[in-house]
């Protein structure tokens, strides 16, 4: 009768593989197991009883070995291997499962036969009972008991090579310092120690900087067995153990002292033995002189320090217990390595973090940190980074206050997401931001931006936006260069997509931009975005914007027809619609309600360029005041507007303006034809004038001159109580 043969297939290939050859694909560096042969056998000549049934005639047990015979004992029981790294191995008298030649040991190979079973016990060559155990239960090279259920050294250079293979490739998988450090702790305990204690400078040096001040290191991450696993049962008792001395090791920062047993330590760079005297005097000033004197005494402690490319940044110190096999000389090696690839990594994740710290830096410092408060207008923004990886892109909004208390609102778009486009747009709104300092027309200010554009590169190309907002006329001028419509949201009315000419793309050069004025009611919101928001993979642009005007017309509905929704809210929802996976470019989104400010609000004089003019704007700004209820900054604002007329009427060649805007302040332009500015500056005792701008300096709330193309206005608020 045919024996069933049952082989055990491989879990995973970091896992340990008795038996396999030195030419085998897996890697493993040890003999296979030579089976035994019995009186009268050879290795060619086999019984085919032998393999197919037990030296009594009877069927071959499912798992019977080479070796194994009729007084063998039953194989031991085998733990679950430790995932990424080495099995537990419990200490047993009939030998370590899994060593070559032991009993219990089967070929994980599906394609190994069964092997022949011999009629008397096995005769295991020395060289091959690397990991065989005296029946006292003393391990045979080291002499010292191990206990059951505790993790037992690595006994083969093949286990030490797949240990290390598996935990370089956990420590590589992380990307930042607190993954590599973790991983360097998950892939050691408990497989090759029971505890480890990192430590790492304090600041780590990035990239080429040479580190000032003392050498100070801090522990970053300490990790140990919790509690005693039961390796046989599978389960964690509810008791924990008894507090051990390896518990109390380690402080929290050591500074290392040039010259000291620890410097001399650390500048060898190789790991070390802790019984070596150098090491145990380096002890007491890493760990402190309690934890010092807790580390365990012989060959149980190896102190790794950690360089990286250029210094030594850290330490790693791997301790075993004394119910545990002390370190032998290989796992030096082993230590180095993971010293090695951990430090290395690390090295790689302060780089890696600098440089995100830049490109988010970068990109910050090109949009605007805080959107300012304008008169008549409430804003809110968002912008999102394409994938966290690359932070930086070339979206970006902006919005600027402008003469007149108008505000100009810009998105724009310049193709790619990297650093280049992040450059890119940020000279291409440093451009906007000075024309619209200039207070040129939407239109104007397009045409130098695509100028600028071709100087900085004949593929340079972008999409913009730009909008002029009068609050006193209720009005928007909006011209476009490529860039996706905005969506006007009407209090109480269904959100609608402006038809403004699209034009050319900021680039491509040799093309004129159009302007449209339109009616911009208060209470409405005007939606301006990239097309990172309505554009996927997913969908098309218009798609996209269908749905973006339905989103919007959703949300108001929440909120009634006499309420508009919350400009944040509505960012937030608006945000909503993008689903999973449904992200491939930035999104920059600028958002603005316009609240207006009411004809009766408004208090707007022609002045002749005269002698009388100071005084008859003083009269002026009275009676509004008056009709305000704000007497209360009558006389400030009679000496402010006289001060501020006078300074204009007397290089004016053309009628002086003067308004006042009654909104959260009291606000008051004058505007005349002379394109120089006034600056603030201390009069001398001596002088007569140069004055005025010192006083209001000192009595308005603000102040500020703005260059028109057809003069200048300079404006002040005072603050009121109304």
């Amino acid at each position: 009768m045919d024996s069933t043969r049952v082989t055990e297939q491989p879990t995973s290939y970091e896992r340990p593989e008795p038996g396999v050859t030195p030419a085998d694909a897996r890697g493993a560096l040890l003999p296979a197991s030579t089976p035994t042969h019995g009186p009268g056998m050879t290795s060619s000549s086999t019984p085919p009883s032998a393999s197919a049934s037990g030296p009594a005639g009877g069927p071959a047990a499912e798992h019977s070995q080479p070796g194994a015979g009729q007084d063998a004992e039953p194989d031991a029981h085998r733990p679950r291997p430790t995932p990424e790294g080495i099995p537990h191995q419990p200490a047993g008298e009939s030998g370590t499962p899994g060593a070559p030649g032991a009993p219990g040991e089967r070929d994980h190979r599906p394609d190994a036969p069964a092997g022949p079973a011999s009629d008397g016990p096995a005769q295991t060559p020395p060289s091959q009972d690397r990991s065989a155990r005296l029946p006292d239960g003393l391990e045979r090279r080291t002499g010292q008991v191990t206990s059951p259920g505790r993790p037992t050294p690595m006994r083969r250079d093949g286990d030490r090579l797949r240990f290390v293979g598996a935990a370089t490739r956990r420590i590589a998988r992380g990307i930042d310092l607190e993954e590599i450090v973790m991983g360097l702790c998950r892939a050691t305990v408990p497989t090759f120690a029971d505890t480890i204690l990192v430590y790492l400078r304090e600041p780590l040096p990035v990239g080429d900087e040479r580190p000032t001040g003392p050498l100070v290191l801090r522990l970053r991450r300490s990790d140990r067995i919790p509690v005693a696993r039961d390796t046989e049962n599978g389960f964690v008792p509810a008791v924990p153990p008894e507090p051990s001395a390896l518990d109390s090791v380690g402080a929290e920062r050591c500074t290392v002292r040039p010259g000291s047993a620890l410097a001399e330590v650390l500048r060898g760079v190789r790991p070390v033995f802790t019984d070596a005297p150098a090491a145990r005097a380096a002890l007491p000033e890493l760990l402190g002189e309690q934890g010092g004197s807790a580390v365990p005494d012989g060959q149980r402690a190896i102190l790794a320090p950690l360089r990286g490319r250029r210094r030594v940044i850290g330490a790693a110190l791997f301790l075993r217990g004394p119910e545990r096999t002390a370190f032998e000389a290989d796992d030096l090696l082993v230590a180095a390595q993971l010293a090695t690839h951990s430090a290395l990594g690390i090295d790689k994740a302060v780089l890696y973090g600098r440089e995100a710290y830049i490109a988010d830096e970068l990109q910050r410092t090109m949009l605007p940190e805080n959107l300012p408060r304008c008169t008549g207008v409430r804003l809110a923004s968002r912008y999102l980074p394409a994938a966290e990886t690359a932070r930086v892109g070339g979206d970006w909004y902006d919005a600027i206050p402008l003469p007149g208390s108008r505000v100009a609102l810009v998105v724009g778009d310049v193709m790619g997401h990297s650093m280049t486009s992040a450059a890119i747009m940020g000279q291409l709104r440093t451009t906007a931001q000075t024309l619209a300092g200039l207070d040129l027309p939407p239109q104007e200010v397009l045409h130098h931006l695509d100028e600028q554009a071709q100087r900085l590169g004949a593929d340079r190309m972008a999409t913009c936006l730009y909008a002029v907002y009068d609050p006193v006329a209720h009005r928007i001028t909006i011209a476009n260069a490529g860039h996706p419509p905005p969506i006007l949201l009407p209090l109480g009315g269904r959100a609608e997509v402006l038809r403004v000419p699209a034009g050319a793309p900021i680039g491509v050069g040799g093309v004129d931009f159009e302007a449209v004025e339109l009616e911009a009611p208060a209470g409405a919101t005007l939606l301006l975005y990239t097309d990172g928001l309505v554009e996927s993979r997913l969908r098309d642009v218009w798609t996209g914007i269908d749905q973006l005007r339905d989103k919007l017309a959703a949300t108001a509905q929440l909120t009634g027809p006499d309420h508009p929704p919350p400009l944040e809210a509505l960012c937030d929802e608006v945000l909503d619609m993008l689903g999973p996976g449904d992200r491939d470019d930035d999104i920059a989104l600028l958002a603005a309600r316009f609240d207006g400010i009411a004809p009766s609000d408004v208090a707007y004089w022609f002045l002749e360029p005269e002698d009388a003019a100071p005084g008859r704007a003083r009269r002026l700004a009275r009676k509004a005041l008056s009709r305000w209820g704000l007497e209360e900054l009558t006389d400030s604002v009679e000496l402010l507007v006289s001060e501020v007329v006078t300074n204009a009427v007397r290089y004016a060649t053309r009628p002086v303006t003067l308004r006042l805007l009654r909104t959260d302040v009291l606000r008051c332009e004058v505007g005349d034809d002379v394109p120089q500015l006034p600056r603030l500056r201390q009069a001398r005792a001596t002088d007569e004038g140069g004055r005025g701008l010192y006083l209001v300096n000192r009595l308005a709330r603000r102040w500020g001159a703005t260059r028109l193309s057809t003069g200048k206005v300079v404006w002040f608020e005072l603050n009121h109580g109304g």
